[in-house]
């Protein structure tokens, strides 16, 4: 089946519109569900790092394959009890992959309970969205977390699987997003994924190469548009990005940071260990909730752009 221009329109609108319910049926949960289970599999604590590293290539294949052929069988099988039926299946997955709602919705979470002087429960709902420990945050670095996950979500949760699904299709953002929750789950540099994760964080680097470079790039588009500070947004790029460990994480952050007015990184506990990260942007303005309500406009702003970009290059693939 042929993935149209339309089939993107009709999967972007729909995640603006429902999210991510969660008595909804999605593919990326279930992805979830699959990398614990063959984790549990291949992972072999007493295995030498070579060995580890070997096991961690072997689970991301086992990962990848199971997420293509579970997609490829259930469109093939879906238009094959109706054509109907397999262009809605195709949606479905297309609009699974998508996240601009569901990361507004989780980043509310945290801010509302702030905005009521709930201090503890926004810390609770901090954790959900961000994997560094919260029990200590006060507000600003409440705000700061957020600020941070929402920019670095612009790019995981939004531009990625755009690009991918302008592409390829439902079946190359699947892909995507499979390597993606891979990172997120084992790419960690602490005792138990060191050398495990290896290779799926790598693989997770070079798939977000371009997309978080095109997220930084529309971060400041969108800062023009809406009126925030874009010549900062690109000159914190050009400037700070090259900081950061991660070769991909600094481009959203830094035109967050550098849109905003506001300073981003700096020092981070994980997994009780503390981390300082270089900071990126200026402290020009402080950390607070109306930085928040402007970062979400620079979401959906980004998001749009993503969007009509990803229809752009949909279009050309369509007509070639």
């Amino acid at each position: 089946m042929v993935f149209f221009p339309f089939h993107l329109m009709i999967a972007y609108v729909l995640d603006l519109v429902a999210g991510d319910p969660p008595w909804w049926p999605h593919p990326i949960r279930w992805t979830g569900r699959l990398i614990i289970s063959l984790e549990w599999l291949f992972y072999d604590e007493e295995g030498s790092p070579s060995l580890q590293r070997v096991a961690g290539i072997g689970f991301w294949l086992a990962v990848m394959a199971g997420v293509l052929i579970g997609a490829i069988l259930m469109m093939g099988l879906s238009a094959w009890v109706h054509p109907v039926a397999g262009q809605l299946v195709m949606i479905w997955l297309a609009a699974s992959c998508l996240a601009t709602r569901s990361l507004h919705q989780e980043a509310s979470k945290v801010m509302q309970a702030l905005a009521k002087g709930d201090i503890n429960g926004a810390r609770i709902a901090l954790s959900r969205i961000v994997s560094r420990d919260t029990g200590k945050l006060g507000e600003k670095d409440i705000i700061r977390a957020v600020i941070e996950t929402m920019s670095e979500n612009v790019s995981d949760g939004i531009v990625a699987p755009l690009f991918y699904l302008a592409l390829g299709g439902p079946l190359w953002a699947l892909a995507y997003k499979a390597v993606n929750t891979m990172d997120s789950m084992v790419g960690y540099l602490n005792n138990r994924y060191r050398y495990f994760g290896w290779f799926p964080a790598r693989v997770d680097d070079f798939a977000n190469w371009v997309p978080s470079r095109l997220s930084g790039f529309l971060l400041a588009g969108a800062a023009r548009l809406l009126g925030f500070d874009w010549k900062r947004a690109w000159q914190v790029m050009a400037r700070d990005a090259g900081k950061m460990k991660s070769p991909n994480a600094g481009f959203p952050e830094c035109a967050a940071a550098g849109a905003l007015n506001v300073q981003l990184g700096g020092s981070n506990t994980y997994f009780g260990q503390s981390v300082e990260k270089p900071t990126l942007g200026d402290s020009l303005r402080p950390l607070t909730l109306e930085r928040y309500e402007a970062m979400v406009r620079l979401l959906y702003g980004a998001s749009f752009l993503g969007f009509l970009l990803a229809m752009g290059i949909r279009f050309l693939l369509v007509r070639v």
